[in-house]
């Protein structure tokens, strides 16, 4: 590891290129380029690899979570849900079970279904309590319904837990 993404990022992907020349059917290697372009913020073309993946080994939930992030963010929002609840049914006491239940909750959330949102959300906040970004789905969510205090104090907590001024309120 260096002290530049950037770097990481290209040295990471010179050697899974060399792995997938030795070994083009590994299924792990294709689970770490389709990370390595998630990464990159390119989601298209990380999708193929995570769908490679889980075609060499069904039950990856690396696999299946990086493919649900993706598409998340590809636009494909209606296939993000059955994919993380995959994952869950085949490693229930995952340590990134919390990154699953997000995923769950953000759909929700976009879907305007706040309720569903709220109860992932929250389910994503319990098991990994640090993450700054599931408290600020849970935030909005909250304010979608009205529940402004509630809302306020997921926000507080973002703030709190946050290591930048991302969540910082502008003077208006």
């Amino acid at each position: 590891m260096s002290d530049s993404a950037t770097a990481d990022l290209a040295s990471g992907k010179r050697l899974v290129e060399q792995a997938l020349t030795a070994s083009p059917h590994h299924a792990f290697a294709h689970l770490l380029k389709g990370s390595i372009l998630r990464a990159q913020n390119r989601w298209q073309e990380a999708i193929p690899e995570y769908e490679t993946a889980l075609t060499l080994d069904r039950n990856s939930v690396g696999a299946l979570s990086g493919l649900g992030f993706c598409k998340l963010y590809a636009g494909s929002i209606d296939e993000v849900i059955p994919l993380e609840e995959q994952a869950i049914r085949l490693s229930p006491r995952d340590r990134d079970i919390g990154f699953w239940y997000y995923l769950i909750g953000m759909v929700h959330l976009l879907q305007s279904h706040t309720d569903q949102a709220i109860v992932w959300l929250e389910k994503a906040c319990s098991a990994i309590p640090a993450i700054a970004a599931f408290r600020t789905g849970l935030a909005s969510a909250y304010a979608l319904k009205g529940e402004t205090e509630r809302a306020a104090a997921e926000l507080a907590e973002a703030r709190r837990l946050s290591s930048d001024d991302r969540f910082r309120v502008s003077p208006t």
